[in-house]
């Protein structure tokens, strides 16, 4: 027994320098996939995350919700559709995205970083993304590609975000956004936090998925590159190491490092509480990507 409180005792020794040295900064999370699927992983998540809030380390929470969107069109009598793995979203379509990203996934999250002491507000996308349609060509016939109601970030309202930190609430943000037109639209959670972190500068900027980080060879999670500077990536692009789905996430957390964000982190969802060991241990759990020398 006390071997074992002596060695919790170590774990919060070892965690106070980070605590200290983090405190009063800005880190933005963003959680999606299967992850949001498991309640024990989604759980454990946000106990972290409450339990940053309370040691004084302000964060910023963006989330996805791909899967209750197509349970929830699926339950409308809606196909879901992608396209160059984004969803078609028609005018029927974004008004089941706002019904479940809102009310169902927003709603739940808050809950239970309320339920685990942190003070949760929900912060909707549409209230401080201002969003283009966005467009693009399929590689495949060279044609123009039209997504419908999905919208790239142009420009970012921080000060809601900034004056709910201030009062010590973390906001719980959706990834929708207001076109032009007026007009709701869906935003990948990716770009949208990424959009946010840069705006903001934070000091740390974590993509919690179901993956351990970024691999030299998919199939072997021993291979996991801890530490990635970004003058590196295009070569490893090059020799095929990143690719597919890992590629535009890269290329995002490239942008937000360039845009003056302090690192990213690529982080395991499923292990437990891999957001603190990655914060507040030395060697971490995932891949942080940091800027060259």
């Amino acid at each position: 027994m006390m071997e074992e409180a002596m060695a919790k005792a170590a774990v919060l020794t070892e965690a106070l320098p980070y605590i200290q040295r983090f405190k009063g900064s800005v880190v933005l999370v963003k959680v999606g996939g299967s992850v949001m699927e498991t309640a024990e992983n989604l759980e454990r998540l946000l106990t972290d995350i409450a339990f940053l809030n309370v040691v004084g380390i302000k964060t910023v929470l963006v989330h996805g919700g791909g899967k209750a969107i197509s349970r929830g069109m699926t339950e409308a009598g809606i196909e879901p559709n992608f396209v160059m793995g984004l969803r078609v979203t028609t005018e029927q379509t974004i008004r089941v995205v706002e019904q479940v990203i809102k009310r169902q996934v927003n709603a739940e999250v808050v809950r239970l970083l309320q339920k685990h002491g942190a003070n949760a507000r929900p912060l909707h996308g549409d209230w401080i993304f201002s969003v283009r349609k966005k467009t693009g060509v399929d590689p495949s016939t060279g044609r123009p590609v039209d997504w419908g109601y999905v919208g790239t970030p142009v420009s970012v309202d921080t000060r809601p975000v900034q004056e709910m930190l201030d009062a010590g609430i973390v906001p719980v943000v959706t990834p929708l956004g207001t076109g032009s037109d007026g007009k709701l639209y869906n935003v990948n959670a990716d770009t949208a936090a990424s959009a946010l972190a840069k705006a903001m500068k934070v000091r740390k900027l974590a993509f919690i998925s179901d993956v351990p980080g970024l691999l030299m060879r998919v199939d072997d999670p021993s291979s996991l590159l801890a530490t990635l500077r970004i003058g590196s990536v295009q070569k490893l692009k090059e020799n095929g190491v990143i690719g597919g789905g890992m590629l535009p996430k890269l290329e995002s957390c490239v942008e937000a490092i360039r845009a003056g964000v302090g690192k990213v982190h690529l982080i395991d969802g499923r292990m437990p509480h891999s957001l603190l060991l990655e914060i507040f241990t030395k060697q971490g759990v995932g891949t942080e990507i940091i800027a060259d020398e």
